[in-house]
């Protein structure tokens, strides 16, 4: 596991509230492509379901980091892609399942007209450092 240090509110930028503004750290870096709600067999999971899908996409996030070496404590970036911003508390939620308040990653939120396919809601992709 790196060393990182996360920066909720550096000198001059107001206090973030939902993710830190600076992460650093030193280590290999990691890529986590897009993750979407779909089980192992490529089945989607909760069709119209934000709360369903964003659990399913943190469980897919920690089985990808998990490959590389890594864990949701090594993610310094985190970005969401929602069909409609109504879905960031259920992303939120799932998210506090996995990382704690004090661990927050740099984050970005973006809606999008549409994603791969219309029943999903969200893809949120992830950088991770690991090691030193």
């Amino acid at each position: 596991m790196s060393e990182l240090t996360r920066i909720p509110a550096p000198d001059g930028l107001a206090p973030a509230a939902q993710y830190s503004h600076v992460v650093l750290g030193t280590g290999t870096f990691v890529a986590i492509s897009g993750q979407l709600a779909l089980d192992e067999d490529g089945k989607l999971v909760g069709e119209g379901d934000p709360t369903a899908q964003a659990r399913q996409v943190f469980e897919n996030l920690r089985l990808a980091l998990a490959a590389a070496g890594a864990a949701f404590d090594d993610v310094v970036k985190l970005t969401y892609f929602v069909t409609d911003m109504e879905y960031m508390p259920a992303i939120r939620s799932a998210r506090a399942e996995h990382i704690p308040d004090d661990r927050l990653p740099a984050a970005s939120a973006v809606q999008v007209a549409a994603l791969v396919q219309p029943e999903f809601l969200m893809e949120v992709e992830a950088f991770a450092v690991v090691g030193q």
